[in-house]
């Protein structure tokens, strides 16, 4: 579909000016931006961090994180995903000021083109609202003409019942403005200020602010909590059509001036709906959040039992040419537990809640329609989740390795949370003083501190960090891995997860035991174990925890 077309579904009164702005837009931005991406392949892995993730006292956290990732990352990772590093008020970078800028106490744009000289880069465009002391609400308050319905007023009075909620905060909140009191649409927080894109000027703007961190090297732009951007009174306000319209339309516009640049959509959802921003597989996102994997790894382990991740895995659909999936165990954000919803049965979905409660993770809920309040996530280090609070290092690290050896194996672009990748333990302090429960996952490190830490042989840090180098440098160096290679569920010991990657010519199998027993596996085949060189019988015993690539011998 022409890009005149979604504009005649989003704006059927006004499409003709607002294609001719758009003209505009792109006219202006062609022959400034020069960026041509190649595919992504088994090469590409990506690193999740804040820009302040890792700070030194003597120079600003962007260019320790490149020091940092020069030293210890390069041939390893290649893509780095920053979390909002633009001015912000609240959220720990989500409610944004300016989407142009960055925030004076990372960096500058010059550091981001320091990082940039060896590392892809990942922007997130949190597109669905902006902060409050943003000069577009501001604007909007004071009656500014130019920031006229740049946001939405509702009344109070409406009822807003069917409209589907992330929080338990007001839907609808009041502020005091030039002209008055006005009521307008808040999904997350009073802080965060909803955009509405009923009025294409917003639209206009976001394109804009799209195709600006094109031309400051985005090979990947992550769209945060897309599912929300487009409102309409009786619905669920999710996932609409027009939603959908407007991804496509901003993959056409990105498309129309560089090539390989990835729209990523974030909506942890059910999973039919998150990937529906597949669309027909070549016309809206090109990769999507597998948000069930980071629950489903993590009841796996609990149970000691991999059949409900391997059935899942087996009925997943096929993605295209040009589409695969964003996979991940943890983020900035807790273990999500609606992709459980018609994959666990309640009572397995109460027992993960439970079991990580015991391991100290902190719950936040959200609302039904009715009121009543379920749990939404667990705010949780993947680390902690796994393992019993009296777990040793050894113990710890197995499991934490073994879950990422299952990352690391599926079809997709696999992406390590800096916590995960470093062996963190939860920040219960953050937690407690900020009173965010996802702070518990969000600690700052001190890089001299760090690389310290990461030097202590048999430690927690040095053991996953050193492992999952190993399994990292493994990966990007066989060609099985690459995205387009099919995938297999084999269905084994309950206790071992097995995936079969494989060719015409060739096959790597993962397996992981997660149970606390060694487990005999049979592979049916002679084969080479990656990590270790070891050649391997049919039949091996795999020990308590342990995890391996064995490729045909």
């Amino acid at each position: 579909m022409a890009i005149i077309d979604r504009l005649k579904i989003l704006y059927p009164n006004e499409y003709r000016s607002v294609a001719n702005n758009l003209k505009r837009l792109i006219a202006d931005w062609q022959p400034k931006i020069r960026a041509r991406y190649r595919d992504i392949s088994e090469k590409d892995v990506c690193l999740i961090t804040y820009g302040d993730a890792i700070y030194s006292d003597d120079e600003k956290p962007l260019a320790t994180l490149t020091e940092f990732m020069k030293d210890h990352l390069s041939g390893l990772i290649n893509v780095v995903h920053i979390l909002p590093m633009y001015p912000y008020t609240s959220d720990d970078g989500f409610s944004v000021v300016d989407f142009r800028k960055i925030d004076p106490e990372l960096g500058d744009w010059t550091n981001i083109k320091q990082l940039n000289e060896e590392f892809d880069l990942m922007f997130d465009a949190v597109i669905n609202h902006v902060s409050v002391s943003s000069e577009y609400f501001r604007g909007f308050m004071n009656s500014s003409s130019k920031y006229k319905g740049f946001f939405l007023e509702v009344d109070p009075a409406v009822d807003l019942s069917t409209v589907v909620r992330p929080r338990t905060s007001s839907l609808i909140t009041e502020y005091e403005g030039k002209s008055g009191k006005k009521y307008v649409w808040t999904t997350f927080s009073a802080d965060q200020v909803d955009l509405n894109y009923h009025e294409p000027r917003v639209l206009l703007e976001v394109l804009d602010v799209l195709l600006f961190y094109v031309y400051h090297g985005a090979r990947f732009i992550r769209f945060d909590a897309v599912g929300f951007i487009w409102k309409k009174l009786g619905t669920t306000c999710m996932h609409l059509n027009e939603t959908h319209e407007i991804v496509k339309l901003m993959r056409e516009v990105i498309d129309s001036i560089s090539s390989g640049v990835k729209i990523i959509t974030e909506t942890n959802v059910k999973h039919h709906e998150n990937i529906s921003y597949f669309g027909n597989g070549s016309d809206e996102a090109s990769l999507v959040y597998q948000f069930p994997l980071p629950p489903l790894v993590l009841h796996a382990y609990l149970r000691q039992d991999a059949s409900r991740l391997l059935s899942w895995l087996e009925q997943l659909p096929e993605t295209s040419e040009t589409t695969t999936f964003f996979n991940f165990l943890a983020s900035h954000d807790g273990i999500g537990l609606r992709p459980l919803e018609g994959l666990l049965a309640d009572s397995e979905i109460k027992f993960t809640v439970d079991t990580v409660v015991s391991r100290g993770a902190r719950i936040n809920y959200r609302s039904l329609a009715n009121g009543e309040k379920i749990p939404y996530e667990c705010c949780i280090t993947y680390v902690d989740a796994l393992s019993e609070r009296d777990a040793t290092d050894s113990i710890r690290a197995a499991r934490l390795l073994g879950a990422h050896l299952i990352l690391l194996s599926l079809q997709g672009l696999p992406a390590v949370y800096y916590h995960s990748l470093l062996g963190s333990r939860n920040d219960y302090l953050g937690a407690d003083v900020s009173g965010v429960n996802r702070r518990i996952n969000r600690e700052k490190l001190e890089y001299k501190k760090l690389v310290k830490e990461l030097n202590l042989i048999d430690d927690l840090r040095d053991l996953v960090f050193s492992g999952m180098k190993k399994m990292i440098q493994t990966r990007t160096g066989n060609h099985l891995f690459h995205p387009s290679i099919k995938q297999r569920p084999l269905f084994k010991e309950k206790s071992i997860f097995c995936l079969e990657r494989y060719d015409a010519n060739d096959s790597v199998y993962a397996c992981v035991n997660l149970s606390n027993q060694p487990v005999e596996i049979d592979l049916e085949s002679r084969t080479r174990s990656l990590l270790t060189g070891e050649i391997m019988e049919e039949r091996f015993i795999l020990e308590p925890f342990g995890y391996g690539w064995y490729q045909k011998h």
